[in-house]
């Protein structure tokens, strides 16, 4: 549903995005804070992201896709203290500026693998109305990585369903990105009526959470393979499951090395970007299941895991998680567009990670000078509402305790409205 129709016979494709989330929060109890803390005074803090989608059918098989994007405003706290932040639209790094970039430039390739075809939604991601039923497509070049790994129906899109970082996407999946979420790489993916596999091969940030990306394979590099099974366990209520694993290689440091450098008096602090070591890998696993309950009801669920030894270097500081929820479409209530959804998701770190932050270390994102250990416990609620063609309204709440992993601070409320417009 958008502001203006999009023809599904032109060769060419235009359209965009705009979303705006404005977020608070009360004071809340802390009994320390440090650099990398979630302000425990109440403040508030707005975002928005423009997205302008482009696209051009060279033949019925390939397409070449340019996104252009900006990123403006910030988050509560500038987007530290929490490894679920609360906002998945805020840029890691506020420095950055909200200057538009390019986002994505790929070229799509679909290779035939049978006579037989099937209907194809249109979209800024993929141009074609009808495709292969066996096929496999590639797509080289600039690209998310969270486009096309891990997603499902009712728990990815934060335009239009969550907005917690490790709600929309497994918190554990330290997928190659740079501070905007994006890389470079090449994506091979095979369909088939009731599976799919799909390998990625991408660039890694020079440094962890850093914008610029590392173009040698031979000693940096991110590794994704997801096989994706839908079936009807359940009579017609589909299912899908998906099973994913991956791989960094990168200048990474080691949380271990860093303690011990300090505990010896080597470092006056545990730092452990001065204990990296190029060629360091970082691997884990994930879990994404959905399952259609009832019309308009999808119950899905998320778990994920990494080796947690070394840092966390692209995505949030979670070396495992676990996630349950549900997705309702408004159908159910006569507003077909409208959608709402609750989910619970508690987000842990290894005992390397947390041994580090206990003594005064610092990530990317936390760092509170001290840690009382505790998993971090997230519960989100929203609710979507059309309000006319392609323009939405939501408002969202989310429950944090333990922020950071910390039983010291919190918990924390954070509601937020969100004005999301597609034309």
């Amino acid at each position: 549903m958008t502001i203006f129709d999009h023809s599904s016979t032109s060769r060419f494709w235009f359209s965009g995005q705009i979303n705006v989330i404005l977020q608070w929060h009360p004071s809340f109890q802390a009994k320390y804070s440090g650099d990398n803390s979630l302000r425990a005074d109440g403040e508030n803090a707005t975002s928005r992201v423009l997205t302008l989608y482009t696209g051009v059918q060279l033949t019925r098989t390939t397409e070449v896709l340019v996104d252009v994007e900006s990123a403006g405003g910030r988050g509560i706290s500038d987007a530290v203290g929490l490894a679920g932040f609360t906002n998945l639209d805020v840029v890691r790094n506020p420095t950055l500026g909200s200057t538009p970039y390019l986002a994505r430039a790929m070229i799509h390739q679909i290779i035939p693998l049978s006579h037989e075809t099937v209907e194809s939604e249109r979209g800024p991601f993929s141009l074609a109305t009808e495709v292969p039923l066996r096929r496999l497509e590639v797509r080289v070049g600039k690209l998310g990585l969270a486009d096309f790994f891990d997603i499902n129906s009712v728990g990815s899109d934060s335009h239009l369903q969550f907005m917690n970082w490790t709600v929309d996407n497994n918190g554990a999946f330290d997928y190659a990105a740079d501070t905007r979420g994006y890389t470079v790489g090449a994506l091979i993916e095979y369909q088939d009526r009731n599976w799919a596999l799909r390998f990625g091969e991408c660039l890694m940030p020079k440094v962890a959470n850093g914008i610029d990306l590392d173009w040698n394979l031979g000693r940096a590099r991110g590794e994704n393979l997801e096989l994706e099974i839908r079936h009807e366990f359940l009579v017609d209520k589909l299912s899908v499951i998906r099973l994913l694993a991956y791989s960094n290689h990168a200048n990474m440091g080691s949380y271990r090395e860093a303690i011990d450098g300090f505990l010896s008096g080597l470092d006056s602090i545990p730092d452990v970007e001065a204990h990296r070591k190029q060629g360091r890998v970082k691997y884990g696993l994930g879990l994404n299941v959905e399952q259609t309950i009832a019309k308009g009801i999808t119950l899905f669920a998320r778990s994920g895991w990494n080796e947690g030894h070394n840092e966390s270097f692209a995505y949030t500081e979670v070396n495992n998680t676990a996630e349950i929820g549900a997705g309702l479409n408004g159908s159910i209530w006569h507003r077909k567009f409208d959608r709402a959804g609750s989910a619970f998701v508690s987000n842990g770190i290894s005992r390397d990670h947390r041994d580090y932050l206990a003594l005064g270390g610092k990530g990317f994102l936390l760092g509170d000078g001290a840690l009382t250990y505790g998993r971090e416990r997230i519960f989100e609620n929203y609710y979507t509402a059309h309000f006319w063609r392609g323009v939405f309204g939501s408002f969202d709440l989310q429950y944090v305790s333990n922020p950071g992993y910390n039983r010291d601070r919190g918990p924390v409320v954070v509601p937020a409205i969100r004005m999301h417009l597609e034309f």
